[in-house]
């Protein structure tokens, strides 16, 4: 069982709402943060013989387990889960938004892409004003104009048929009980609510989420929502359909298409239409330590297993491959070396990935992203001091990119859940409305999410050449979301499920805990705690007051800029250890959120 301790440090720092949330450039290279912190809080790894589920909120986790003790599968638990996380954790997820799905069972991976999907009546000038320039992000993501077709239920009743074990309608259940008797309000989601500006704006959120002098409902307000309820239970009795046609789809599209001054273009047909994706993940082995792994994660759209694996090559060839922790925290030395070849990492990422069925991989095999051969050669770019210039590499001599590279940007949202059942299947799954509480639409009790704000704001370059993520119709933007399952690559035995919510961070919160767990020899929770670090193709990001004044400055000296702030990860994991002779899983939850891990 779990042990849920909160000791949330900062809660009244993190209530202050600072004009930079909204004032800073959208543009720059600097990772906005997809949620405030709220202060940390102790976690204790907990261990598991058989089975078991961590997620981003105690009532999530408790229903997956409960899932699991009635004999459910890790995809039964996940269903179960996602449902309540997007009642007690709306600003993260829910049904409005999309997920990327990982699923084992054995050696077998499959990756089930639910990721929302531009309106057809979408452009690429879509996130322009009517001057030809970006739009300030939240003028583009307050209202309809970025509600992309919502993904992830659709994409749940694919895997369920076939890897579920209960019957669909058994997995609403919890969630329909919360959100008819209430769940109490925690200290994370009020500081989310009480700092937001603009979920009030919207009449039916203002009316659930607030009081009527516009205060958010206290700490431990027990929080009912009998529209969510009615909707969850139509759709365990009739099936997906009851979303996505009906009464609760024609909601959603007059709510897009009607809001008084930011409409968008979501309609019937789209939401008729979506289909969820099934495609083949993304994997490649990985020495460290002088141990391989078989990493698998998703493709394209989401640059997440490209970036993680690109990073973990490149990083072998510097001084960081080899280098231990210094008084429990990476070195000033790896740190930049990280920097560098994040930097590579994150041009690669601009110039080449977005949705497969509109954008070839280079060579037509991700994989040449993935080469040695390529790694070895853009590793040579890492030097003593900051480079001045980085550009794309090309993995693939005899093919010149068609496209322009992506102009730095915001980018949000996603939770994240990992699941291991006692019968050889396991779950990563990381799921998203984008923005904290997505385009502040409310609907039947759900918000729908602002995800086409993915997209590039910016379509094509001066020259008019087109960049590879600009919206087009029915296109899937680019994620940073990258759910993970790790393997022994000759016994084929699971041996770990991890992922991250952040934003662009999820890459550097999650290759942290992979550095932490393979390299590092750490405990899962050792690396969950370790600070987190990143860069996404600008200044390095350290979070803020974990690293010494002298670290900061020896950084410095080489010439990079150094930012310090709240890095809000959520990462969780589950991993095959033995511990006092037993072969076990040892679950662990960021202590950065609300996350709790349930076994048995």
């Amino acid at each position: 069982m779990g042990v849920w301790l909160w000791a949330v440090c900062t809660l009244g720092q993190a209530l202050e709402l600072t004009s930079s949330a909204t004032t800073l450039d959208p543009h720059s290279a600097a990772p906005l943060q997809p949620e405030m912190a709220t202060g940390w809080r102790a976690q204790i790894e907990v261990v598991s013989p058989h089975w078991a589920v961590v997620a981003a909120h105690p009532l999530a986790t408790q229903a997956g387990y409960d899932i699991l003790q009635a004999g459910g599968s890790a995809l039964d638990a996940a269903v179960a889960v996602q449902m309540v996380l997007g009642l007690v954790e709306p600003q993260s997820s829910g049904l409005g938004g999309g997920a990327l799905l990982l699923h084992s069972q054995g050696t077998q991976v499959q990756a089930f892409d639910g990721r929302e999907t531009a309106p057809a009546a979408a452009r690429e000038n879509l996130l322009l004003n009517a001057q030809g320039q970006p739009l300030p992000f939240f003028q583009a993501v307050v209202g309809g104009r970025a509600v992309g077709t919502p993904g992830v239920l659709r994409m749940l009743a694919l895997a369920h048929q076939q890897h579920g074990q209960l019957p669909w309608a058994s997995l609403f259940e919890p969630a329909i009980r919360l959100a008819t008797q209430g769940f109490a309000i925690s200290p994370r989601l009020y500081a989310q609510l009480k700092a937001d500006p603009y979920l009030r704006l919207d009449p039916t959120a203002r009316a659930y989420f607030y009081q009527v002098d516009g205060q958010p409902h206290p700490v431990g307000h027990r929080l009912r929502n009998p529209p969510l309820a009615q909707l969850l239970t139509r759709i365990a009795q009739e099936g997906v359909s009851a979303f996505y046609s009906g009464e609760v789809a024609q909601a959603m599209v007059d709510k897009v298409q009607h809001h008084p001054s930011n409409p968008g273009h979501l309609s019937l047909d789209d939401l008729a239409h979506y289909q969820p994706v099934l495609r083949e993940p993304l994997c490649f082995v990985q020495g460290v330590a002088q141990r391989r792994y078989r990493i698998c994660g998703f493709p394209p759209p989401s640059s997440g297993t490209v970036a993680i694996g690109q990073l973990l090559g490149l990083l072998q060839y510097t001084a960081w491959g080899h280098e231990p922790l210094r008084d429990g925290l990476p070195t000033p030395e790896g740190l930049h070396d990280y920097s560098e070849a994040s930097r590579l990492v994150y041009a690669d990422r601009a110039q080449y990935v977005g949705d497969p069925a509109f954008v070839s991989a280079p060579g037509g095999d991700w994989q040449w992203l993935l080469n040695p051969d390529y790694l070895r050669e853009r590793s040579r770019l890492i030097g003593p001091t900051r480079r001045p210039q980085v550009t794309h590499g090309t993995p693939v001599r005899a093919e010149l990119s068609q496209f322009a590279p992506s102009l730095p940007q915001p980018e949000y949202g996603t939770s994240h859940l990992s699941i291991v059942d006692g019968q050889g299947h396991a779950v990563a799954m990381t799921t998203t409305i984008e923005s904290a509480f997505g385009a502040r639409q409310m609907v039947h009790g759900f918000l729908l999410n602002n995800e086409l704000t993915d997209f590039s704001f910016v379509p094509r370059n001066a020259q008019g050449q087109a960049v590879a993520n600009r919206v087009e119709s029915g296109k899937r933007p680019r994620s940073s979301m990258s759910p993970l399952l790790v393997f022994d690559p000759d016994s084929g035995e699971l041996l770990m499920s991890l992922g991250s919510p952040g934003g662009e961070m999820i890459i550097h919160f999650t290759t942290k805990v992979l550095l932490g767990l393979l390299q590092w020899g750490l405990t899962p929770q050792q690396a969950l705690d370790l600070p987190n670090f990143g860069n996404v193709g600008g200044a390095m990001v350290l979070e803020t007051q974990r690293f010494s004044a002298a670290s900061l400055g020896a950084l410095r000296a080489r010439g990079g800029e150094v930012q310090t702030r709240d890095l809000t990860s959520g990462a969780g994991v589950l991993m095959r250890q033995v511990r006092d002779g037993r072969l076990v899983w040892v679950g662990a939850s960021d202590p950065r959120r609300e996350g709790l891990v349930m076994g048995q």
